[in-house]
């Protein structure tokens, strides 16, 4: 797939593939890498996109959340521990989010079920939660990358509160390399009206590579009281098991709105 100009940035044979793999076009874009049980703020984020384009080709970076996710208490949000997968990086530093190698897969599946029992199994709304884990933990022995059971994890999640749009990869499409320019390109490729930008992204990105494409950037920020206190810091595990499903769906719904 070659970009060809900014009015049409994917080739005929591109076009084709994409007209069976996408939604219809004009709704709204998010783009993130793959996060193990994501923070609040980022589910929030997902939930409010009508496709998230995972960013699985972009450098590891173990001080991101790309392969851990801080648990909260249930009773007692302040109160916190990490879960972390044990991540080897084949390429050192250049390692990409996609090549990321699991170690000890057996191991670390049983510390991540263990801990979220411990933390949450006494939540009415257990059940639930248990039932779209076991796939996840399924994953640790069927395959050996990390991002696939950050990204498992994040399904799990929104499955579970209802939503309905639509993923891709961004190591399958088609993009350049400057930073604002790659995510304008990625953002195209859904048809997008809207992306979805974080505070973080605020602070760099550049609202030109979108507009060449009528792609509008919408800053997305979360409350910052209530549950959304934490939101930025710990996993959404807490707040889904402190609420129940339907009461963070209306929620995100809101926030959504």
């Amino acid at each position: 797939m070659l970009l060809t100009n900014v009015s049409s940035p994917m080739g005929s044979t591109a076009s084709s593939w994409l007209a069976e793999q996408l939604p219809a076009p004009g709704g709204v874009c998010a783009i993130h890498q793959p996060n193990l049980f994501p923070r609040l703020s980022t589910l929030a984020k997902l939930f409010a996109a009508d496709y998230w384009i995972v960013l699985d080709d972009v450098q590891f970076a173990r001080r991101d959340y790309q392969h851990r996710t801080r648990l909260a208490a249930l009773d007692e949000p302040g109160r916190r521990q990490w879960l972390s997968i044990s991540t080897h990086l084949p390429h050192g530093r250049s390692t990409l989010v996609l090549q990321a190698l699991m170690t000890e897969p057996e191991r670390c599946q049983r510390r991540t079920g263990q801990l979220i029992r411990q933390h949450y199994r006494s939540s009415p709304h257990w059940p639930g939660l248990r039932d779209v884990l076991d796939p996840v933990l399924d994953l640790f022995v069927t395959t050996d990358r990390t991002a696939v059971v950050a990204e498992a994890s994040t399904r799990a999640l929104l499955g579970l509160l209802g939503w309905r749009g639509e993923i891709l990869r961004s190591s399958s499409l088609e993009s350049r390399p400057d930073r604002s320019q790659r995510l304008a390109d990625l953002a195209a490729v859904t048809g997008a009206k809207s992306y979805l930008c974080g505070t973080g992204g605020m602070r760099y990105l550049d609202p030109a590579a979108f507009q060449q494409y009528g792609i509008a950037v919408t800053p997305f920020q979360t409350p910052n009281d209530g549950i959304w206190a934490g939101a930025r810091a710990i996993s959404s595990l807490q707040p889904l098991m402190a609420l129940g499903t339907d009461a963070l769906a209306a929620k995100l719904r809101q926030l959504a709105a």
